[in-house]
């Protein structure tokens, strides 16, 4: 459960989840600009939205930004359970399990890694690495949430293993010279489709 939308974001590109519940009231960024990041970086997680503001403008507004479905408070929790229940029957057969970016291909479901028609063999911790970057394509991770995400606890702020998988990644996928994985001094990296001159 996040407190706030930069908590909420976070987790949600963070993690896969099988269906998003997502107040519009959030303290710090609100839902409605979550739910707008979340539709902008291509996470089709489906999303119901809950909120006290049942107007039929903010439904639309909701509906449109890219929310499965809109629930206004007040509500009973079986309507609630009801609608995860109907949204999971539909996901359950349209849920991709390919993350792309540009010519890069991650399958979750089969664990495996193409570039073009060629495949890649990774081991789980690079691959590991790869999906967390993937799932946040576009947008800069910090340090930090690759050691909580990718090696599940703290590692010393001196270690330079992030930087010797992250090595080992371009290796591997940027053989080609065409660059995916950038630095961003500082802060942490991202992955993103390369240009034309890359």
């Amino acid at each position: 459960v996040a407190h706030d939308g930069k908590t909420g974001l976070d987790m949600a590109c963070s993690d896969d989840y099988d269906v998003i519940i997502l107040d519009i009231m959030l303290p710090g960024k609100s839902g409605f600009d979550v739910l707008q990041e979340l539709r902008a970086m291509d996470i089709t997680t489906p999303i119901i939205i809950l909120t006290a503001r049942g107007s039929t403008e903010d439904r639309v507004r909701g509906l449109d930004l890219g929310a499965d479905d809109y629930l206004p408070k007040p509500f009973h929790l079986e309507e609630l359970a009801a609608r995860v229940r109907s949204i999971l029957r539909r996901s359950s057969t349209q849920k991709s399990t390919k993350i792309t970016v540009g010519d890069l291909v991650l399958d979750t479901a089969a664990h495996l890694v193409w570039r073009g028609n060629k495949e890649i063999e990774l081991t789980a911790k690079e691959y590991a690495l790869l999906e967390f970057l993937m799932r946040n394509k576009h947008r800069i991770v910090s340090r930090t949430m690759i050691m909580q995400h990718v090696w599940k606890d703290p590692l010393s702020p001196m270690s330079n293993i992030i930087e010797v998988y992250i090595k080992r990644l371009r290796s591997k996928i940027e053989f080609d010279g065409k660059r995916f994985i950038h630095n961003v001094r500082g802060i942490g990296y991202r992955i993103k489709e390369p240009n034309g001159d890359e």
